[in-house]
């Protein structure tokens, strides 16, 4: 038997799970996949797969650090009690609407997003507000309601997203009470 000092193989495999486990099977199911494409799909599939990932890791590198440069300067030149009083706890309706206008006019892909929304909420910004504006960044960004309106009409992009705002103010007072 192993003395109480040092841990069963068990909880050394368990410890092992916890600690690595949340990379490990994604790296374990990517390198399967990879695998089975090798054997059954062929070289072209990583070509094209390789290809799309370094398109993606350049817009990233390029739009990441001026993401990062614009949060920091309102870290530094905004106070944390104007936030406070616009989008914090203590905020009334008009919160919604700041959050929703900040959401719809910021432009860039949704992990853009992120960091702004780390950084509303460090400021004071309540809980359900960053996320309506999360809500409104991804479903209601100008130039994504301009194609809308193209393709499938006024009527069908107001009842939409009316029906996204409306959804998004509900599952952001749930999710601040969880």
């Amino acid at each position: 038997a192993s003395s109480p000092m040092q841990p069963t193989p068990r909880a050394r495999v368990l410890r092992f799970a916890r600690r690595w486990g949340f990379w490990l099977v994604p790296v374990i199911a990517a390198l399967v996949l990879w695998a089975w494409s090798a054997v059954f799909g062929g070289f072209d599939l990583g070509a094209r797969t390789a290809s799309t990932l370094a398109g993606f890791l350049k817009e990233v590198a390029i739009f990441l650090p001026a993401m990062f440069i614009l949060v920091g300067l309102f870290d530094v030149w905004v106070p944390r009690r104007v936030v406070e009083r616009h989008v914090g706890s203590a905020a009334g309706p008009l919160a919604i609407v700041w959050m929703l206008l900040l959401g719809t006019l910021q432009a860039g892909p949704l992990y853009g997003a992120f960091p702004v929304a780390v950084a509303l909420y460090r400021k004071g910004a309540s809980l359900r507000n960053v996320f309506i504006y999360l809500g409104a960044f991804s479903g209601l960004k100008i130039p994504m309601l301009t194609f809308e309106v193209g393709f499938l009409g006024w009527r069908f992009s107001l009842v939409r997203a009316t029906v996204t705002v409306v959804v998004f103010v509900l599952h952001a007072y749930l999710l601040e009470r969880l």
